[in-house]
């Protein structure tokens, strides 16, 4: 599907103006206002977005409201509902190049991640979702003779959907397939930085029979949108993918308004554990070096700090380096890039701060520095710091970008403290060949994802969800339903 020629034509395709779209409409901002839309490729201005304000999320929320409330979606059997939904996936798929293009000039991810990471992966939930939309099954209770206990399985109503930008499509996909298949209604709030690519696939969700109403999205800050999401009294459920202090807040406004249910994927500082009994070496430096600089390190469960048995430490490293100095940074959607864009200009600066921060405190910096500065896009070198100490802030804060912490260790212990010595919780791996000790750190782990000799790939038969500070509630596989379906108990004296 990575036809070059088509990728050019596309990447030179004017991108119209982008308004939201409330109720099966496009509007404008309430008070005409927007926003440029920045290429991490050339810093550029792509196009425009509206600007969203209070008023407008308050409108959408409304038209949300409406639409559950009459039934037009949650009233259509599952099967209906189902066949929308599968027509809406097909619909993705058809459009996959240009939805992977067009989300690659908006945040920067290098085009053969981007086309299977974004709209085939968003295509694939969707599906996933819709084919399990009538296989969930209420309960009846066992209850004495002359009594009947029943447990029914309800949409939850209105759900408020806050997304980040580094996979937009993929992320918003986890929470708006099971959303959207269990019954409810959706208003949708991008990333100012990436929401083109979501915007676009509500107008196919439209076109594929989906009701007014049923999926709206509001675009501009989440000072302002995201603020009044979380504040309304109507909306019954927020689910957020992104930031720890805009996870707090919206559990402040949470209680300050209606106690509505919010569910939190957040940071992570997640710790890649390399024994030197590992089964392949060269396979754990591939697979480390994948799970750190693809996509510039822009990944929730980014294996950021490296954790490396002394005895294999500097060997392991020189490997790592040899692999990555090889690695191709550059234009995203040249096919044969291996890492693209950093996000945005701001994304970067904190990037690169964080590596001068390590560079001042002593540790040994390995790339580091911005690249392609002439073209005015946002690019940096996969940087590997080594010498890292547990405590320093680049083993303890989440940089997302492509910057590695290394952390030597001596024995299994304290690989477990080490590993377990953050404020995050959301990913993990070992290495080993020993299948005992894998399962001894699979439960001494504390996070929502173990891998062990391999980092990442976990398909939507499991669960994501992180514990302690990277969140609560679960993305993917069935258990994700939980989160959209309220029960409600029929208790019966026959």
């Amino acid at each position: 599907m990575l036809n070059t020629d088509k990728i050019a034509e596309l990447r030179a395709a004017p991108v119209p103006p982008t308004l939201h779209l409330i109720d099966g409409q496009a509007r404008a901002a309430s008070d005409a206002g927007t926003l440029s839309v920045i290429s991490p490729l050339d810093g550029r201005e792509l196009t425009t977005m509206a600007r969203g304000t209070a008023s407008d999320a308050e409108a959408a929320i409304s038209a949300a409201r409406a639409a559950f409330d009459d039934g037009r979606w949650s009233g259509l059997a599952p099967n209906a509902r189902k066949k929308i939904l599968l027509k809406w996936a097909d619909l993705i798929e058809a459009h996959a190049l240009e939805l992977a293009v067009l989300g690659v000039r908006n945040n920067g991810t290098e085009i053969g991640m981007a086309l299977r990471a974004e709209p085939l992966s968003a295509a694939a939930t969707i599906r996933y979702y819709a084919e399990a939309i009538d296989k969930i099954y209420g309960e009846i209770a066992p209850t004495a003779p002359g009594t009947l206990g029943l447990v029914h399985r309800e949409p939850v109503g209105v759900v408020g959907v806050i997304v980040p930008w580094n996979f937009p499509l993929m992320i918003g996909a986890w929470k708006l397939g099971p959303a959207l298949a269990a019954g409810n209604t959706v208003v949708l709030k991008p990333a100012e930085t990436a929401s083109l690519t979501l915007r676009r696939i509500a107008d196919l969700a439209l076109e594929a029979g989906m009701p007014a109403g049923v999926f709206n999205v509001v675009l501009g800050e989440g000072a302002v949108v995201g603020e009044a999401i979380s504040l309304s009294m109507a909306v019954d459920v927020i689910v957020f993918t992104g930031s720890g202090p805009v996870g707090r807040k919206l559990m402040e406004n949470a209680a300050k308004s209606n106690l509505k249910r919010v569910y939190l994927e957040l940071g992570g500082k997640s710790p890649n554990i390399v024994f030197a009994d590992a089964p392949d070496l060269d396979e754990a430096v591939k697979v480390s070096a994948n799970g750190i600089f693809r996509n510039s390190g822009q990944v929730c469960i980014a294996g950021s700090r490296l954790l490396v048995q002394r005895d294999i430490h500097d060997a392991f490293v020189e490997k790592l380096q040899a692999f990555t100095e090889k690695m191709i940074v550059g234009d995203p959607l040249d096919p044969a890039t291996q890492a693209g864009a950093i996000n945005s200009a701001r994304q970067l600066e904190q990037n690169l701060s964080f590596v001068e921060q390590a560079r001042s405190a002593g540790r040994q910096v390995i790339g580091g520095r911005r690249l392609l500065e002439e073209t005015g896009g946002y690019f940096m070198q996969p940087t590997i710091v080594t010498g890292v100490e547990a405590s320093d802030p680049l083993a303890q804060r989440e940089v997302f970008g492509p910057v590695l912490a290394v952390i030597p260790f001596d024995t299994e212990a304290e690989a477990i403290a080490i590993a377990n010595g953050t404020d995050y919780g959301l990913a993990a791996a070992v290495w080993t060949r020993d299948l005992s000790r894998a399962h001894r750190m699979i439960a001494a782990i504390r996070a929502g994802v173990v891998h062990v000799n391999t980092y990442g790939g976990a398909d939507l038969s499991v669960p994501l969800g992180g514990v302690k500070q990277s969140g609560n509630g679960h993305d993917k596989s069935l258990h994700a339903f939980d989160k959209y379906l309220d029960l409600k108990t029929a208790w019966i004296k026959l």
